[in-house]
């Protein structure tokens, strides 16, 4: 089986603040899947590090104010390119970010709040059929058994 993940989880330092978020319970799915990283934000041509973006009224917008919506969409579709060029039909996920979050992500007010719905990415990924799922869904019995 083959997961597209986001990278941060598997230890690239890739996040807006130039850091990782390794997770060991996605790294430890490397023993029974292939993981394929991705990073849509760099895919969609943003540096490393970046200014912190948050969804706003349905567009992606930086700490400062400038709209990043498109640099999103591009990366999402070159995300969505590479699943299923590997065909993955699975994918684990950053939680809370504008592009990977799944189910919740920060509020728009970059002020660590956080409201219902899903990055960019993550919404292109399920709408094109891809089950997509947050990094700390992996330890769940339940999740993990739905998974592989």
């Amino acid at each position: 089986m083959k997961f597209l993940v986001s990278a941060c989880l598997l230890g690239e330092a890739c996040r807006y603040d130039g850091t990782a978020k390794p997770c060991a319970a996605v790294q430890a799915l490397a023993e029974r899947a292939e993981l394929i990283p991705v990073c849509p934000e760099v895919l969609g041509g943003l540096p490393t590090p970046r200014v912190p973006c948050e969804i706003v009224a349905g567009r992606v917008i930086d700490a400062n104010g400038a709209d990043k919506t498109e640099a999103y969409q591009r990366g999402a579709e070159k995300a969505l390119q590479i699943a299923r060029e590997h065909g993955c039909t699975k994918a684990i996920l950053k939680e809370k970010s504008p592009s990977c979050g799944c189910g919740k992500v920060h509020n728009g007010k970059f002020n660590g709040g956080l409201v219902s719905g899903n990055g960019i990415t993550a919404q292109l990924l399920m709408d094109n059929g891809i089950a997509v799922c947050g990094e700390t869904a992996i330890p769940c019995s339940a999740a993990a058994e739905k998974l592989v």
